[in-house]
């Protein structure tokens, strides 16, 4: 009950407002009696203490002090009795209280303080039976639609009615999951849209109640924090002020909220099992692991794909040295940002599919016909992400990219050309990049094989010619490697070096004999051709040492 209410009950006839009319509204919540001057050190917020004045008699300076302390203190009121130990109450009280915006009571000396306080507690008590069996009816109501199946946009529109304003559930990052008239026409999702660019600032608040006002639109929300399990929770959003002190507002709130936190742990136990069977399949895909291209068509189609489809592999990973944190608290977080992801896959102009493997996110976009720029028309997509993950979990993620293929049994190879794209940027030491996969040429590929084999391969090839430092032997080589670059032509090699023919088949039999070899030979011309390539690999690193 509240402070005005008193003065609607006939068993408190003969009570009236002397001071701190503003502060009618203020809520009791218990009463009690004045007994002893150092009656504020036990008194709490919501009370409302009455009194026969004895303590307060020729003493305007503790009336005072009174009144301002228990102002301060939230309390609802003070009653006191003006006709018995005191005639009248203090002006300088009654401007302090009046500034306050404190009640202070008038109480008719026919009924005994015991009375008051019996009375003012049946009410108290009686309000809270009320309350409490409203809130039980109004929970079974909200209980019903998920028993029955309605879902959540139902039991918003039925909170909607009941409380008189849209409402909308948000997710973790202030995304809209479900909305008020949702079904209808849409609209609710243009009211609750611009709360997503302020989500960051409630990411971390803890509070059980927060209003607000956005200054661009001038709109007005509750925020209702739903916890649900571990530190993931969503919010109940009102577009509109309610406050505290409507109490049965409240309570219809809090009950929608109640549930709406049992259906979503529900919810997430289901999606959790589905996850589970999607990363199995797409594990599997990635990894090749299927006995036939059969049985991938099949299991394909259970998730929506096609044989022919033309996908995109992103492959995205925290910049997180895992070695400097604890393993449990990087696969947390490596989760957060992996839910989040997730949910954003559904703003995307064309279908996504998303699994985790290890510390990989891993996205494949089917992005239909029309695709011309191939993976960079993602980049957009993907740069966004990167910016509301840095928003909302004060990490930075990088992502490698696949190019384009266009069958089911290509996915594995394409996967394997997004992690190399990504290990490209790591090792490069950057950050929040996004690195398109580009083929390796001859050199790129040489490199990845040890220096070792590949110096063991050239010596073998040219043996004695091999890092030779005789003038005669440097002469050979030279002539061996114009006779290769000229296909094997004398008459051309011979114009390329300015000297006779003669002198170019002497040389080029000579290398036969030393390398025991008939250079005409496809296999041996191959082998010939390919250690040439190896020339330079292996004396820039004799140089780097």
């Amino acid at each position: 009950m509240i402070v005005s209410d008193i003065f609607s009950q006939q068993i408190f006839s003969g009570f009236r407002l002397i001071a701190g009319d503003n502060g009618s509204d203020r809520e009791i919540r218990n009463i009690n009696m004045m007994d002893a001057p150092d009656i504020i050190d036990y008194l709490k917020p919501g009370d409302w203490l009455v009194t026969s004045g004895y303590h307060l008699k020729n003493n305007t300076e503790f009336f005072e002090k009174l009144v301002r302390q228990m102002a301060e203190k939230g309390c609802a009121a003070l009653g006191i009795k003006t006709k018995r130990f005191i005639e009248d109450i203090p002006d300088e009280v009654i401007r302090i209280a009046n500034q306050l915006s404190f009640p202070l009571i008038f109480i008719p000396n026919s009924i005994p303080l015991v009375d008051i306080v019996n009375q003012t507690l049946t009410l108290i008590l009686h309000a809270r039976t009320q309350e409490l069996q409203f809130a039980i009816n109004t929970h079974q109501q909200f209980s019903s639609h998920i028993m029955n199946g309605e879902g959540t946009v139902q039991l918003l529109n039925s909170l909607s009615q009941l409380i008189g304003y849209p409402a909308a559930l948000l997710d973790n990052y202030f995304k809209p999951i479900a909305v008020t008239g949702q079904e209808a026409d849409g609209s609710g999702q243009e009211l609750f849209a611009p709360l997503k660019q302020v989500g960051s600032s409630f990411a971390q608040m803890n509070k059980s109640y927060s209003a607000f006002c956005l200054r661009a639109t001038h709109q007005a929300y509750t925020l209702f924090p739903l916890y649900t399990y571990k530190t993931k929770r969503h919010f109940l959003m009102i577009a509109g002020h309610i406050p505290m002190e409507e109490r049965m507002l409240v309570l219809t709130i809090e009950q929608a909220a109640n549930v709406l936190a049992f259906e979503l742990i529900k919810d997430e136990a289901l999606k959790q099992s589905d996850r589970k069977i999607r990363d199995d399949f797409f594990l599997k895909l990635i990894m090749d692991e299927f006995s036939s291209k059969e049985e991938m068509v099949s299991r394909a189609k259970e998730f929506g794909m096609l044989s022919e489809q033309k996908t995109i592999l992103a492959v995205g990973k925290l910049d997180i040295d895992d070695k400097q944190i604890s393993f449990t608290k990087f696969r947390m977080k490596t989760n957060d940002v992996s839910d989040f992801i997730e949910g954003e896959m559904e703003n995307l102009p064309f279908t996504g599919y998303f699994f985790v493997k290890d510390s990989f996110c891993i996205c494949l976009f089917d992005v239909g016909e029309g695709w011309a720029n191939g993976p960079r028309q993602l980049l957009p997509y993907l740069s966004r992400v990167q910016k509301q993950v840095e928003q909302f979990f004060s990490e930075t993620i990088s992502f490698g990219l696949s190019n384009l293929c266009v069958n089911l049994s290509d996915v594995s190879a394409a996967y394997q050309a997004a992690i190399d794209a990504l290990q490209t940027g790591l090792h490069s030491s950057r950050r929040s990049f996004i690195q398109i996969y580009q083929s390796k040429g001859f050199s790129d590929l040489l490199r990845m094989v040890p220096l070792e084999d590949l110096r063991k391969l050239y010596y073998e090839t040219f043996q004695v010619l091999s890092f030779s430092k005789k003038q005669e032997d440097e002469d050979l080589f030279h002539t061996l490697i114009v006779y290769f670059e000229s296909n094997c032509q004398i008459s051309e090699t011979a114009k390329k070096l300015f000297i006779h023919r003669n002198t170019v088949i002497y040389r080029i039999e000579k290398c036969e004999h030393l390398l025991g070899k008939d250079l005409k030979d496809p296999e041996t011309g191959f082998l010939i051709r390919f250690a040439f390539r190896l020339q330079p690999l292996l004396s820039n690193n004799e140089k780097g040492n």
